[in-house]
């Protein structure tokens, strides 16, 4: 079997690029045949490495050249380049004759179902429902917002197989047919177990509006108030990162609060810290919770839409408050802090999360889906 991934680009640290990674390599482990298109890569190199037997290949269409123009030369610029994204696909797909071709990139393929290269289409999504809605913009972009979610029903119902993550989220989408739901799979090396001990407290994503780390750093403050020897550690890089770190600066936070970059081995930091946070506006399905999880690390989350509630058993394995209660988070990470034997027995049943999401589960249905 050929499959083709198609996805916006590989140079990134998130969690998307991770999951096309772990299920590339684990279905050429097994036989299959797999590209990798992207649009974006603009010739950088892949922040993971991907196995030699995966063919990778740029269509060079660079959407992200357009970030920052005002709404009509966006506009006009996206119109263009998803003209030639649509003429470059089609070349490609036709040359290249898959079985399978199973898109991450949602907004620039509402053509692919159009193809005709004899392939069956999947669109998975990995992000909610209402994702358009976190921005809560006003006026013409509100409007468009709005608009898209209408478009987004549309386009999902043209394809072969349409994948959401969670439970919660395809009670969003409504009875659409051809829907399946398959989260994303939990994969931690061998060794890294925390022992629940270290006054450290993790947070892991992209330092931009979604992650929403700056209510993280607010409610850090509180925390740093009721609590004086915890540090918080974010990692991830963004074009947020001047703006946190600004905030952490102007609340006299540099000895508790560190903006890490990225790493090679989160699973390292994982094991070397106590607690998990997670301040999200939204997710489709939040992979650094599960492999924080997997490690040990009880978690504390905003319930944000979508997936606190799939993994996180409240005051089993971790603890949900409100969605935006920034007083809330904090008091629930001091109450962790303050309770060592809590905080080790949530961290304990937290690594139960791999029996859920494990690799050959999780694979298991993907391979349904496909064949």
């Amino acid at each position: 079997m050929k499959l083709i991934y198609h996805i916006n680009s590989l140079y990134n640290p998130g969690g998307m690029e991770r999951v096309v990674l772990n299920k590339a390599t684990w279905l050429v482990n097994h036989g299959w045949e797999v590209e990798i298109l992207t649009t974006d890569q603009c010739g950088r190199p892949t922040f993971y490495e991907f196995p030699k037997e995966i063919k990778l290949i740029d269509l060079g269409i660079n959407y992200t050249e357009d970030k920052g123009k005002n709404l009509f030369a966006h506009t006009f610029s996206f119109l263009k380049k998803r003209r030639l994204h649509k003429q470059r696909l089609t070349s490609y797909l036709k040359e290249a004759k898959a079985d399978i071709v199973d898109t991450l990139y949602p907004g620039e393929s509402s053509f692919i179902p159009g193809i005709k290269d004899g392939s069956k289409k999947v669109i998975e999504l990995h992000q909610g429902r209402y994702f358009h809605r976190q921005y809560a913009n006003k006026g013409i972009k509100g409007i468009i917002d709005r608009l898209r979610e209408w478009a987004d029903v549309r386009m999902v119902s043209k394809f072969d197989k349409f994948v959401v993550l969670t439970e919660e989220d395809k009670a969003d989408w409504g009875d659409l047919p051809k829907m399946e739901v398959i989260p994303n799979a939990a994969i931690v090396p061998e060794g890294f177990i925390s022992k629940c001990t270290a006054k450290r407290v993790i947070a892991v994503g992209r330092l931009d509006y979604q992650k929403s780390f700056d209510r993280l750093i607010k409610a850090w403050k509180i925390v740093c108030e009721k609590n004086s020897d915890w540090v918080l550690d974010i990692y991830g890089q963004g074009e947020w990162k001047g703006k946190l770190q600004t905030m952490i600066n102007d609340a006299n936070l540099g000895s508790r609060c560190h903006l890490m970059g990225t790493t090679d081995n989160i699973w390292k930091e994982y094991a070397s810290s106590s607690i998990f946070v997670m301040s999200s506006h939204y997710e489709g399905l939040p992979m650094v919770m599960i492999e924080a999880m997997s490690c040990g690390l009880p978690a504390v989350s905003f319930d944000f839409k979508c997936g606190p509630h799939d993994i996180i058993e409240s005051k089993k394995n971790g603890l949900i408050v409100p969605e935006g209660d920034i007083v809330g988070l904090a008091d629930a990470l001091v109450a962790l802090m303050k309770d060592e034997a809590r905080r080790k027995a949530m961290g304990s049943a937290a690594t139960e999360v791999v029996e859920k999401y494990s690799k050959d589960k999780v694979m298991d249905k993907w391979l349904s889906c496909y064949e």
